[in-house]
């Protein structure tokens, strides 16, 4: 019992947080570890017990979404897809093992990046057009990491628009939105497929999430971004610690 409460209370945490600043995941994948499921599979859990939220995000958003300047949205959206399913198999092909090493380095890199993502996503920082290539092959990449890890995505994406000059964050929220369901629906066909999720957590905390996200949209004009922000930083940076801690 005490368990599905650490998980209820991650999750409705996490819905809450990806309603107002993203970065859900980096409260739910700790809580599953640290209740005891092991990280490949919590890894997939914390991925299917979130994607309905962010599939619902998508599809408020379905009217909002906007063209890239030379490369077709579509083509985005299948590479993102492909991507995704490369890395929910690569997830799936790492020893548990191994991934316990690599965790705490995901971890840690997704904190930095919650921490100091904003101000790169904010900023006016471009260094390259957007042409279709170069445009393509980021996208896969990042579809990859959502689909082996997926900590911080959205700031990440927003992070690497922006150095393609596309500063414009109220525009380009739907299409990372969008991005970020799509990727993941292939990574949770993967997941389910090869059977790496344990039920009965993700449906306590797809109940949470569903729970924390509704309050999120509901609330979250009267919660100040930046005291959210700050508990969400303090809460990764323990959880970074921590898993360091446990492999020595």
């Amino acid at each position: 019992m005490a368990s599905y409460l650490l998980l209820t209370a991650a999750a409705f945490g996490a819905g809450v947080m990806n309603a107002i600043a993203g970065g859900g995941s980096l409260l739910t994948f700790p809580a599953l570890v640290f209740t005891g499921v092991p990280s490949v599979i919590a890894n997939a859990s914390s991925t299917v017990a979130l994607f309905p939220g962010a599939l619902a995000s998508a599809w408020g958003y379905r009217k909002d979404f906007t063209s890239f300047e030379g490369v077709t949205f579509r083509s985005i959206l299948i590479v993102s897809f492909v991507g995704g399913a490369v890395g929910a198999l690569l997830l799936l092909s790492t020893p548990e093992k191994t991934f316990d090493i690599i965790v705490p380095w995901l971890l840690l890199a997704a904190t930095l990046v919650f921490i100091f993502g904003p101000g790169i996503a904010q900023g006016k920082h471009q260094l390259l057009q957007v042409r279709p290539l170069p445009f393509l092959v980021i996208h896969f990449f990042l579809g990859i990491y959502t689909g082996y890890f997926g900590g911080a995505l959205g700031l990440i994406t927003l992070a690497v628009w922006n150095l393609f000059g596309l500063t414009d964050l109220k525009a380009m929220n739907p299409n990372k939105i969008l991005l970020g369901g799509l990727t993941n629906t292939a990574a949770v066909i993967c997941f389910v497929i090869a059977g790496k999720v344990w039920w009965t957590d993700s449906l306590v905390m797809l109940a949470g999430a569903v729970v924390g996200g509704y309050a999120g949209a509901r609330f979250g004009r009267k919660l100040d971004p930046r005291v959210v922000r700050t508990v969400v930083i303090a809460i990764s940076v323990v959880a970074t610690i921590v898993f360091f801690l446990r492999k020595t």
